[in-house]
């Protein structure tokens, strides 16, 4: 088989913590779009639904593959892994988890800016996160990245959508910039979209996204996360998003747990 990546598209991982992989899964859409709707049917025990002041529907799920067959077979049998592995320049890559986000057409709410890894029990830098749009997406309604803020050596605060840290007064990280007064001071990347292309992106890219702006088209998406070789378990200071209530490991474990499968190399 062909390398998953090519090696230009690596080296801008790499150095910009985001990149763009055209048409990578357009044949895996409609299977997945089973499986979101299934998904919104009936939500996930984490799930989150949220609704504008006009009632259209934001869910954000996370942690579904079990008990979702489209989800499961794509993240076991599609190349993701391998190309999550590819971009990681690790040898494994294991499943982290899969999240599914959806905002209805005209849905007004925006993702705040923020990072990723904070929320979560992990640390290391062999990680990505794969962004499969299921919908056309245009520019202005796109998630946006800012290129190289993987490489700032800085912890931000999670918040959740009400804008309250995650782990309350008990947070050590600081307080992310007010990324959106100053735009033209950062990288801002965002993209024009079609279903099965993949936005690939750092745990600690700072990252967000706007409202819905299209009036007639939803914005499904599922994002697949990966670590790989460098991944250790990681306490925080409250319970980490997704929350992974059963994992027994401790600070500094390798992620080596039911609730992470190594997904690449597969086995013979």
């Amino acid at each position: 088989m062909s390398d998953p990546v090519s090696p230009e598209t690596v080296d801008a991982f790499r150095r910009d913590g985001v990149a763009l992989i055209a048409g990578l899964f357009a044949d895996w859409v409609e299977s997945l779009a089973r499986g979101v709707r299934r998904n919104l049917d009936e939500p996930g025990p984490d799930g989150r639904l949220y609704r504008d002041d006009e009632g259209r529907l934001f869910l954000s799920d996370y942690c579904n593959w079990r008990r979702i067959p489209e989800y499961e077979d794509f993240l076991k049998n599609s190349r993701c892994a391998e190309v999550a592995a590819a971009l990681m320049r690790s040898t494994t890559a294991r499943l982290f988890h899969e999240h599914v986000l959806v905002k209805e057409a005209g849905a007004r709410l925006a993702t705040p800016w923020h990072h990723d890894q904070p929320y979560y029990c992990v640390d290391g830098r062999q990680n990505v996160s794969v962004w499969i749009p299921l919908d056309p997406v245009a520019r202005d309604t796109s998630p946006e990245f800012v290129a190289g803020s993987h490489r700032w050596g800085r912890a931000f605060t999670p918040e959740r959508f009400d804008a309250q840290p995650l782990y309350g007064d008990a947070d050590p990280f600081e307080r992310l910039p007010d990324i959106g007064s100053d735009r033209a001071g950062y990288d801002i990347r965002g993209f024009d979209l079609e279903p099965g292309d993949a936005i690939c992106f750092h745990y600690l890219t700072v990252h967000g996204a706007p409202a819905n702006r299209s009036p007639t088209t939803p914005r499904r998406a599922l994002s697949a996360r990966w670590i790989g070789d460098d991944a250790r378990f990681a306490r925080r200071p409250g319970p980490t998003s997704p929350p992974f209530r059963e994992v027994t490991l401790g600070p500094g474990d390798e992620m080596d747990a039911p609730e992470f499968p190594l997904i690449w190399p597969r086995a013979a």
